[in-house]
């Protein structure tokens, strides 16, 4: 690589530098770095040297400075430093094989276009941080007419950013700026341009933007088009693209998988996604808690409760641990099938296995024992749940207030609901129209 920075150098001095910019480069790493003149008596001064993976051109935005024994002399673009590799860094940060040549001798190209291009990158970097995305479009393309070479890593940030706020027909054309400037693109780039059409609903802009790819896909560019493909219930369309990722020799990783075994239990139900999860292991991709959790969903939708209680008692000898998404799933099926004995089993086998409850789990018990008419136990689980390390929520006096109300018991009611309010719970929309009730009756009784 090739390295250039304005050096003017003293017979007696050392000079160093702060930045320089890099041209085609995407990755970038920083060196604490001393460039040498002569060895004296004097100190060097310290710099930063920003060093592009694939730069050819570095220049610099700040002057030079050369610490002499009178003083400091400043000097810009008067001639080249060329360093071969970044290997010549040695021990104690200085700079070996060190070549001078004169302007324009590298590679034919003199140092102050490269200079008024890296400032041109600089300003396009400054607005995109400020989020002046208009502004740095249209800068972006006044550098496309000087002939500037533009920055990857501030263009896929304006990308991004109009993904964001869906204007994908803009980082569209940011991305045709940037191949038709030659610019060297990397996955990141195509990935996020492919995300924004995925979420925007353009699936064919995103599939026509893998065909063109000038890198190679990565999983995540695969999986993001499968889950927009399989959300919207294109399964047998999302098999079609595994076929040819998998042709590319691109392998699906567990987010993949547990994709399309989501899909699956959705569209073929769990036997299908049983044959998934089987070649998922045959190929040594190992699941994980989310990919049993979107199996276990499925069985106990398809009314298959023991076997999905079967699943989370084999687990662990899978390597994989129950989290509290799993232990919910189950017990939300044992209250909707009203196996709430069972429910309230599982939850202290829950804390036993060292699984803490979350307030989801109990509101599923609290909302399933009020709409029974436990409400003794109800509240007693209510009461359970600071010990537990949770606070209660709106969701977990809601179904209290409108079981008391429904059994006629305001007083109860009333209690509960000051209770809610003083803990800085807010009843819903129901329950605010039931509060105001409740006032009004408050009135009355007084």
């Amino acid at each position: 690589m090739d390295l250039m920075v304005p050096v003017k150098q003293t017979p007696d001095g050392f000079c160093s530098f702060h930045r320089v910019g890099r041209e085609r480069t995407r990755k970038t790493g920083s060196f604490g770095a001393t460039v040498c003149g002569k060895v004296g008596p004097t100190k060097p001064s310290s710099g930063r040297l920003f060093v592009g993976c694939r730069a050819r051109l570095l220049v610099l935005s700040d002057s030079i400075q050369c610490r002499i024994q009178d003083g400091y002399q400043k000097h810009r673009r008067k001639r080249v430093l060329a360093v071969s590799k970044v290997e010549t860094f040695s021990s104690n940060g200085r700079l070996q094989n060190v070549e001078y040549t004169p302007p324009g001798g590298l590679n034919g190209m003199d140092s102050s276009n490269g200079f008024e291009e890296f400032e041109s990158n600089n300003h396009l970097r400054r607005l995109v941080r400020n989020g002046e995305l208009e502004e740095g479009f249209k800068f972006l393309e006044n550098m496309l007419y000087r002939g500037d070479m533009p920055d990857i890593i501030a263009c896929t940030s304006l990308i991004r950013g109009f993904c964001k706020s869906g204007k994908t027909k803009k980082a569209t054309r940011i991305m045709n700026i940037l191949e038709d400037s030659g610019a060297v693109l990397d996955v990141i780039t195509y990935n996020v341009l492919i995300s924004g059409y995925c979420k925007a609903g353009e699936m064919d802009n995103a599939l026509r933007v893998l065909d063109r790819m000038s890198v190679s896909p990565d999983v995540v560019t695969y999986n993001t088009i499968l889950r927009t493909l399989c959300d919207s219930g294109k399964l047998k369309q999302a098999m079609e693209v595994l076929d040819r990722q998998m042709q590319r020799q691109c392998y699906p990783d567990v987010i993949t998988y547990t994709i399309l075994i989501e899909a699956t239990c959705k569209e073929s139900g769990v036997e299908q996604a049983m044959k998934l999860l089987d070649e998922m292991r045959s190929k040594g991709c190992k699941p994980d808690v989310v990919t049993y959790n979107v199996l276990i969903n499925g069985i106990c939708k398809e009314g298959r409760l023991d076997e999905a209680i079967k699943f989370l008692n084999d687990m662990p000898s899978s390597d994989c641990q129950p989290n509290v998404i799993t232990h919910n799933i189950i017990l939300r099926s044992m209250c909707s099938t009203g196996r709430w004995m069972d429910a309230e089993k599982l939850l202290a086998e829950m804390v036993h296995r060292g699984c803490s409850p979350s307030v989801v789990t109990f509101n599923i018990l609290i909302n399933f024992l009020c709409r029974k008419g436990l409400l003794g136990r109800a509240i007693e689980i209510l009461e359970k749940m600071p010990k537990h390390g949770c606070t209660p929520n709106s969701l977990s006096y809601n179904p209290l207030l409108h079981g008391f109300c429904k059994e006629k018991k305001m007083d109860r009611a009333i209690e509960y609901l000051d209770i809610m309010v003083s803990r800085g719970c807010y009843p819903d929309i129901l329950c605010a129209k039931m509060q105001r009730l409740i006032s009004q009756l408050r009135y009355l009784i007084n």
